[in-house]
C-alpha cells in the first residue's frame, strides 16, 4: 500500500506558501499505519512545519532506520531525498550524507527501539558530533513492529498485553541528550499539534543537533479478550489464506491545554499519562535547570512537554572540523585526494 500515491487535488482555494506550493505538494504516499496511530499525527505536523517554513522539497533529506516510525518518511514530502537504513544505523548514514552535502536539510525519524535499544550507540555519537539535523523519536514504549515487546523507554511497572510488568529502568532520550550536550531538546505529544508544529519548525531551523522526543500512542496492542476484532478471535475463526492481521479502528488522541498546566491523557488501552506543558517564562538556556525540572516532574509522575533546552553557541560538526562551505560531493577529486607531499604533512600531525 505504501507505494500507492494519493490522488492529485487541485483547487483554486487551496492555501499556498511563498513557493506557490500547497499542503498536497508536501504529502507522500498513503499511510499503512494502524488507524488512530500517533505516528500519522506526527506526519501531519511535519507536513505543516515544512509547508509553513517554505522549504523546497528537493532541499530536504529524510532519513530513517527500522520500525513503525521508520515508515513515516514515506508519508511526507515525496519529492525529497530519502534513505531507509538498517536497524539503529540511521545516525551514521545521516553523518555520511551530511558530510557529503551540508546544504541539504536533514530530518531523521526514528523510534524508541531504533534509537534507544539497538541504535543507542549511534544516537549518542550523533549528539556528540552535533550533526546539523532534526532528530525525531516517535516514542511508543514498545516494539510495535514485532508484537509489542517492551522497548528501552518503557517505564517501570508498565504492563504488557501478556507477561510480567517491566522491571528495568527506562532510558529517557531527553535526559540522555541533556547529559551529552545536545543543543536543542524538546518533547511533545503526537496529539498536541499546536505545540508540536512550532517545536519541529525550531528543530529544522536550529544549527546543530535537534532532538524532538514525541510520545506517540500505539493502538495495535490494546485489543482485549472478548472482542471480535481481537487477534485471538480473528485467528480462531479466520479462514487462513494469507498472513495478515486485523487491527481494530481507533480514534486519534488529541490534547489541548495551557502553558504551565498539567493534563491527564487516556490512552487506547485505558491507561493514563500526565502531561505538563512548561511555563511561558521557563528558561530553556539553563542546562542545570532543565535537569532539575525534569527530575522533579518525573518524581511527580508527569511527562514534561515543550522546548526544554537550547544552546545556540556550540559549533556544529562542519564548523568543528573546519570543513569548506562547498559540499564534499561537489568538490573535484584533486581537492579530495591530496598529493603525496600534502598527505605526508597531514600524517605527520598524528605521529
Amino acid at each position: 500500500m505504501s507505494y500507492i500515491a494519493k490522488p492529485r487535488v487541485s483547487h483554486p482555494s487551496l492555501r499556498k506558501n511563498k513557493l506557490g506550493l500547497t499542503f498536497r505538494d508536501y504529502e507522500g504516499t498513503v499511510s499503512t499505519l494502524c488507524a488512530g496511530c500517533g505516528h500519522d499525527s506526527v506526519t501531519a505536523a511535519i507536513i505543516q512545519a515544512v509547508f509553513e517554513l517554505d522549504i523546497e522539497p528537493h532541499m530536504l533529506a529524510k532519513m530513517s532506520g527500522i520500525g513503525c516510525s521508520s515508515k513515516t518518511p514515506a508519508y511526507f514530502v515525496q519529492q525529497s531525498h530519502g534513505f531507509n537504513s538498517v536497524h539503529g544505523r540511521m545516525p551514521s548514514v545521516t553523518t555520511g550524507a551530511n558530510t557529503a552535502n551540508r546544504h541539504l536539510m536533514y530530518i531523521g525519524v526514528s523510534g524508541d527501539g531504533d534509537s534507544l535499544s539497538i541504535g543507542v550507540g549511534q544516537f549518542v555519537h550523533a549528539i556528540r558530533r552535533n550533526i546539523n539535523m532534526c532528530y525525531i523519536i516517535e516514542n511508543i514504549g514498545v516494539s510495535g513492529l514485532t508484537k509489542g515487546q517492551f522497548s528501552a523507554s518503557a517505564d517501570i511497572g508498565s504492563k504488557p498485553k501478556k507477561g510480567l510488568p517491566n522491571q528495568q529502568e527506562p532510558i529517557d532520550p531527553v535526559s540522555t541528550a541533556l547529559s551529552l550536550g545536545a543543543t536543542y531538546i524538546a518533547r511533545s505529544f503526537s496529539g498536541d499539534k499546536a505545540q508540536l508544529v512550532p517545536l519541529i519548525k525550531g528543530a529544522l531551523l536550529h544549527k546543530g543537533f535537534s532532538l524532538v522526543d514525541i510520545i506517540s500512542p500505539c493502538v495495535t496492542f490494546n485489543d482485549h479478550e472478548g472482542s471480535t476484532k481481537s487477534y485471538a478471535h480473528t485467528r480462531e475463526f479466520y479462514n487462513h489464506v494469507v498472513d495478515v492481521d486485523y487491527i481494530g479502528l481507533a480514534e486519534e488522541i488529541t490534547a489541548e491545554y495551557e502553558a504551565g498546566s498539567a493534563m491527564p491523557v487516556a490512552l487506547h488501552d485505558g491507561s493514563k499519562i500526565m502531561l505538563r506543558k512548561i511555563d511561558s517564562d521557563y528558561d530553556p538556556t539553563s542546562r542545570a535547570r532543565a535537569f532539575k525540572y525534569l527530575r522533579e516532574r518525573f518524581n511527580a509522575g508527569e511527562i514534561v512537554t515543550g522546548l526544554l533546552y537550547i544552546d545556540d553557541e556550540r559549533k556544529e560538526m562542519h564548523d568543528l572540523m573546519g570543513n569548506v562551505d562547498t559540499p564534499f560531493a561537489e568538490l573535484p577529486m584533486e581537492s579530495l585526494r591530496p598529493p603525496a607531499g600534502e598527505l605526508e604533512k597531514i600524517l605527520k600531525r598524528y605521529r
